[in-house]
């Protein structure tokens, strides 16, 4: 296989909510090329990217494919994500892999929740975005509505590329023509606002398209439009029907001559340093003759090949039997195979240049979001991470035979491997293993995937809610620890004061001991003791979090002065300051979205308020639906889907998100508080 210039290369992510086509459009992309010869089909669980057994059972995808396809000279590398919100980890992961976002809208259901998380955390990345409009030969669908729909949340700046004809069995491109027939506005008027807006990109293009009022060039058009793009000043409507293919040319011409090859694009967020310490932003060059630099933005955990990482490449070659190191590892890995996926397909390749998407297996020191290098010149450059949804719903997981509970905790960390908002907690206190996911569906296809692939079964429960300790005022702490029990003894003595910090800032540990009070081979030791205090919880017995802790003072001895010591001291004295500083609980509260048939909103928005929900606003959405959205406490909901499923007749569904953390009702405090002193976890 020859190798393909970077200018040449465009990597573009389809995203957008669930059911809005994308899987069916990249097929239909595929089939447009030549890749593949006859189209299939999301009902008849064929096509090239739901090829997952899974997959093909819920019927929607469940984690990212990989793509590639050439078309007008150009090397498309695309990479269809799932778009229900419980699997956003995997489609937010696919935005660090590429240059473009195909935001997909479905005609029938307009803007959706996944629809604007993504192409706003798509613009938040510096990414170039087009929307494509799907579906558009559907019933009922009104696309004028739809597209001043799309400029309201979006902004003005969306402008139509193309215009559907003849009842959405055509479209009209719109960049190179100034006339034609359309199925709504003028074709003339989309024209000549796209090219105005165009051109405010280059002053000296503009002045004269001004005097002259001749249309510029394609060629010179090409350089403000890819300006435009990158700076967000332009972000082009495209109109598709992926189930019979029209407007499928025109989008792929868009892509091949108007999307940004590596070069083109914003560059990627690359920075020197290590958390912590000071750092400065790193740029990479898509020049395929400079150290290699990639980014490893997917990992699968294959039963059969083993772990699989799955990189861009953003600078330099990577050729076959080269030697990468991980991150800041000191010991090289050998790229023994190398391949470029095409759906279920592993193609070997022999090198990959900047723009090209890859992946290497087999490396077990591979990790989601590691950086790929072949000097210790680039041993502390990363990429700037992307921020995931929290995981906030959870289920507490028991193994049904004894012998499996060795096998559980590794069947569970490679698939913590592979999703980054699939979280895995152990619970000592209460012996509890629990999963987190975004959401009950994302739970249960776990479960599912750990029952037929690995043949493991599993009794659920619900978990307990992971409430939260803070403090709302200030307070001091004291301790002095001694023990003599007959040759050396333990002391240690320390004093420390603990504030309250903004709600989300974390813990913040303060040495201002003068002195010498507390030699400082001892301050490590009293960190310690505070930190298992705060993470044991005080009152209730959970984390508490958002506070300043600051040692001012202590005593040693010379003799008896040891790490214990002061590590007991530092864990009493945070206690007892914990205790004067008016703690309370926090409970995690989260957003929640619920789809549902018209004639239920009534019922749901009732339920909702009964359990302590905010319902903030109604939506309508097509077929007799409508989306009901609103804020509520994770612990509240509880069995909730049996609710939901009994109040809309099965046909509702919901997605939530974490949102923030709230002081709990005072009974519920109360309660909380007794509960953990009865189980005798108290420090006295």
């Amino acid at each position: 296989m020859s190798q393909t210039p970077s200018t040449t290369i465009r990597t573009v992510a389809l995203v957008g909510h669930g059911a809005a086509g994308k899987t069916t459009l990249a097929e239909s992309l595929l089939a447009a090329t030549g890749t593949i010869t006859s189209r299939g089909t999301v009902e008849k669980g064929n096509t090239t990217c739901d090829f997952d057994p899974m997959e093909k059972e819920f019927g929607h995808s469940l984690q990212t494919a990989l793509i590639s396809m050439g078309w007008g000279g150009a090397q498309l590398h695309v990479i269809d994500t799932p778009g229900y919100p419980d699997f956003a980890g995997q489609a937010i992961a696919a935005l660090a892999g590429v240059d473009t976002a195909l935001v997909v809208v479905n005609a029938q259901t307009g803007i959706e929740l996944a629809t604007e998380r993504m192409f706003n955390l798509a613009g938040e990345r510096g990414l170039c975005r087009m929307v494509v409009i799907n579906k558009i030969d559907a019933d009922n669908v009104d696309l004028p509505a739809l597209v001043n729909q799309i400029r309201e949340r979006f902004g003005k700046q969306c402008l139509l590329l193309d215009l559907p004809a003849h009842h959405g069995q055509d479209v009209v491109e719109l960049l190179g023509h100034a006339d034609g027939d359309s199925d709504f506005a003028s074709v003339a008027a989309a024209h000549r606002a796209l090219i105005d807006q165009i051109v405010e990109e280059d002053d000296s293009l503009m002045a004269r398209y001004l005097e002259d009022g001749v249309d510029p060039s394609p060629a010179e058009l090409h350089a403000p439009f890819e300006a435009a793009l990158r700076a967000g000043h332009l972000i082009p409507i495209l109109f598709v029907s992926a189930k019979t293919g029209a407007g499928i040319p025109q989008l792929l011409d868009a892509l091949a001559k108007l999307a940004p090859n590596p070069a083109e694009g914003n560059p990627p967020p690359f920075y020197k340093g290590e958390p912590g310490e000071a750092q400065e932003s790193f740029a990479a060059q898509p020049d395929d003759a400079l150290h290699v630099l990639a980014h490893v933005f997917k990992v699968v955990v294959d039963p059969f090949i083993g772990k699989m990482g799955v990189f861009r490449v953003h600078q330099g070659t990577v050729r076959k039997d080269a030697q990468l190191f991980v991150g800041s590892g000191k010991r090289p890995f050998k790229v023994a195979h190398m391949y470029r996926l095409q759906g279920k397909d592993y193609v070997e390749v022999p090198s990959l240049v900047p723009g090209d998407i890859g992946a290497v297996a087999k490396v077990d020191e591979i990790e989601f979001d590691c950086v790929l290098h072949d000097s210790h010149d680039e041993d502390h450059i990363h990429l700037k991470p992307l921020q995931f949804p929290l995981p906030m719903q959870g289920l507490a997981v028991q193994t049904r035979r004894k012998s499996d509970e060795h096998r559980l905790f590794d069947i569970l960390h490679k698939l913590e491997l592979e999703d980054p908002c699939f979280k895995v907690e152990r619970h000592p206190s209460t012996n509890e293993t629990v999963i987190r996911g975004l959401g009950d569906m994302h739970l249960r296809t776990k479960l599912a995937r750990m029952q037929q692939q690995y043949k493991l079964e599993l009794d659920t429960s619900p978990p307990q809610i992971a409430y939260r300790e803070t403090i709302t005022q200030g307070a001091e702490g004291h301790c002095r620890h001694k023990k003599q029990s007959g040759g050396a003894g333990q002391f240690g003595e320390v004093m420390l004061r603990i504030e309250p910090l903004e709600r989300g800032a974390g813990f913040e540990f303060v040495d201002v001991v003068k002195g010498g009070a507390i030699p400082g081979v001892f301050m490590a030791a009293v960190e310690k003791g505070v930190r298992q205090a705060l993470s044991d919880g005080v009152v209730a017995g959970y984390p508490v979090h958002d506070l300043r802790v600051t040692v001012y003072d202590g005593k040693t001895h010379a003799v008896d002065g040891k790490d214990i010591a002061f590590t007991l001291a530092g864990r009493k004295a945070t206690i007892e300051a914990v205790r004067k500083a008016n703690p309370i609980v926090l409970e995690p509260l989260v957003n929640i979205e619920v789809l549902a048939p018209e004639g239920a909103i009534g019922d749901l928005t009732g339920d909702l308020s009964s359990k302590r929900g905010h319902v903030t606003g109604t939506q309508p959405r097509a077929a007799a639906t409508a989306a009901i959205s609103g804020q509520i406490p994770l612990a509240e909901l509880d069995e909730y889907q049996g609710r939901l499923k009994s109040l809309t007749a099965g046909k509702g569904t919901y997605s939530i998100e974490f949102s923030h953390y709230a002081q709990v009702p005072t009974q519920t405090q109360s309660q909380l508080m007794a509960a953990h002193k009865a189980v005798n976890l108290d420090d006295e």
